[in-house]
């Protein structure tokens, strides 16, 4: 019987010298499930995902993602998930085709198998008809498509996102939408988001944790994390609330302490 849980977090805690970015933090991922991650800047998200991805150690507490512990077990958590940064990760000068080969063999699919699930992937995020162009001459909404291609080419069961529609226009951002739908309804991929934009959460994901200085608030479905902090108020002025009281915080703060804040907040990405 497949594991209800693709994700499991319980008292994940992150530090950076002297300075908790994420702090005893707990959830569980259903299978097959959309769960967003928001909050903040520097609020933890980042250093959360870099966790569940291996790419980064906690300092204490216990992670399994796709059955895989993050601290022992990082080699298969690696080959079972996809992971989609917040900076571009496609070669420019590679057309899409060849990013995809790259992939491919990065992740070991056998020989035999790249032009089937190149030719998948790419029909599957409707870039077919540009296969053979350089990524270069992409626009934004394009490259991250690609991108999502590249991260379900070994077919792994989790996909991680960061901020995955940043800096796209609405209809890039749309396209985007779409594509991650069909990752969740018919490929059955668990896909963990992190998002500034709070129709992105309502448009895609079935449940959320909002976090703030490294701690959950709150967590839920929409419905119950609106009931938990503003039964009468929506998800934007939640995220607005929280931001605006770190915004009065912080200028109460002085210069060095700013800086110090500053510092730790991009260690952490």
């Amino acid at each position: 019987m497949a594991n209800e849980y693709s994700v499991e977090l319980e008292g994940l805690t992150k530090q950076f010298g002297g300075f908790t970015a994420v702090d005893n933090v707990s959830f569980k991922v259903k299978s097959g499930e959309c769960f967003a991650l928001i909050g903040p800047n520097g609020a933890g998200k980042s250093t959360i995902i870099k966790m569940l991805t291996s790419l980064t150690k906690p300092t204490a507490g216990t992670a399994r993602v796709a059955g895989y512990d993050v601290k022992t077990q990082s080699a298969g958590v690696r080959l079972n998930i996809g992971y989609i940064p917040q900076m571009l990760c496609a070669d420019g000068a590679l057309t899409a085709w060849g990013n995809l080969l790259l992939s491919a063999r990065l992740y070991r699919i056998p020989p035999s198998q790249h032009k089937e699930r190149i030719s998948e992937a790419l029909d599957a995020l409707d870039l077919a008809d540009v296969a053979h162009q350089r990524v270069r001459n992409f626009s934004g909404g394009m490259i991250r498509r690609l991108e999502i291609a590249q991260s379900m080419l070994h077919r792994p069961g989790v996909i991680f996102m960061d901020e995955p529609t940043v800096g796209l226009d609405p209809a890039a951002r749309n396209a985007v939408w779409k594509h991650v739908r069909r990752l969740r309804d018919e490929y059955k991929v668990t896909v963990i988001l992190t998002t500034h934009y709070m129709a992105e959460v309502e448009e895609l994901c079935d449940r959320l944790a909002i976090l703030h200085h490294g701690k959950i608030v709150a967590a839920g479905t929409i419905a119950e994390v609106k009931g938990a902090l503003s039964p009468q108020g929506s998800l934007d002025e939640i995220f607005e609330r929280l931001a605006q009281n770190d915004d009065e915080k912080s200028g109460k703060e002085n210069y060095r302490e700013i800086g110090r804040n500053r510092r730790s907040i991009a260690k952490r990405g």
